[in-house]
């Protein structure tokens, strides 16, 4: 039987590349990597158009969906974007000076549903006792008039208080350094951050805030996952698990160059030192895929969903995920 064609889009991450590149084959699978410098373009043409048979996906946008049963796709345990959120925090210090000084203010906001907000708001209220009831949440461009992308994003169940920015002059950014809101939160950080002596990030030590955080939670936050098209998934069962083998030989041999310190992978002057401090916190994997190794860090989103009145309840976690059997991919 002759492989059976499938389409994947997504970023070329350091994780990506010997996919990519043809090195790492999926079993069954004839590949056609699709490379997207910005992963807002994958999931807005996935989740409209379910143009690709597999992509990179937005971890809120797809639980969202599956909680209110738009079941139109079944995802991997792969998580190809990961990152703590504490640093993409940005504040007029003039106004904010400790985390609770957020309540009851004006926030700059890239989309209220986007993943990287979710956490942000989880942590600001689980950690430091932020109301995110008592935000007024300002939905743009960080950088740039007008809207984030085209987002098929389904409301809040209860009632958020969300504005636009509809000054067609000004970014998030430049309403941040104008003192017209009082912090941004998001997947980036705006470009007034450090130029003016006002507008600084609310956590200045983040390093050792987010090692903090990690170490007595053991949670390290999942941005985006990989989704299947269900009907691609239900004609193609075994390509579940190909997909997923695929993708995690294509890590493990991302990490193991990375840890090559003969000739430096990276723009990274002192990545020898960074590797050190990574494995000092995290062990061998900074980076699992599966289930299990991620339970923490899902029931965690899966909670601050729920806080955040995004899904109506919590639902167990393997619920989302496509059943993979996994081959070890340890690679020395």
């Amino acid at each position: 039987m002759p492989p059976i064609p499938l389409s994947f889009a997504c970023g070329l991450y350091d994780r990506m590349v010997p996919l990519a590149n043809g090195e790492v084959q999926p079993s069954g699978l004839s590949l056609n990597f699709l490379e997207f410098h910005h992963p807002r373009d994958v999931f807005d043409r996935m989740v409209a158009n379910k143009e690709f048979d597999a992509s990179e996906l937005s971890s809120s946008e797809y639980i969202c969906r599956h909680a209110a049963g738009k079941r139109d796709f079944i995802a991997l345990p792969v998580f190809p974007s990961r990152a703590f959120r504490h640093s993409f925090i940005a504040v007029n210090t003039d106004k904010i000076k400790k985390p609770s000084d957020l309540n009851g203010k004006r926030v700059g906001v890239q989309l209220y549903t986007m993943t990287a907000a979710v956490w942000i708001r989880g942590v600001l209220q689980h950690e430091y006792g932020v109301d995110p009831s008592t935000i007024e949440w300002v939905e743009g461009k960080m950088e740039g008039p007008g809207l984030h992308g085209k987002p098929s994003n389904l409301p809040p169940r209860k009632p958020i208080k969300i504005t636009q920015n509809n000054n067609p002059n000004k970014s998030l950014s430049d309403l941040l350094a104008d003192g017209e809101i009082d912090a941004t939160i998001g997947a980036d950080v705006p470009a007034c951050l450090n130029k003016k002596p006002n507008i600084r990030r609310l956590f200045p030590d983040f390093r050792e805030v987010e090692k903090d955080y990690y170490k007595r939670t053991g949670i390290f936050p999942v941005m985006h996952l990989v989704a299947m098209r269900r009907d691609y998934y239900e004609q193609y069962k075994f390509a579940a698990s190909s997909l997923f083998n695929a993708l995690d030989e294509s890590k493990e041999l991302a990490r193991k160059r990375m840890n090559f310190t003969g000739a430096l992978r990276y723009m990274l002057p002192w990545l020898p030192a960074d590797l050190d401090e990574i494995e000092e916190t995290f062990g061998d994997d900074c980076w699992p895929y599966g289930v299990e190794a991620n339970r923490k860090t899902l029931e965690a989103l899966v909670r601050f969903l729920e806080d955040q009145s995004m899904i109506e309840k919590a639902m167990p976690i393997e619920e989302l995920f496509a059943p993979v059997r996994p081959v070890n991919f340890k690679i020395v």
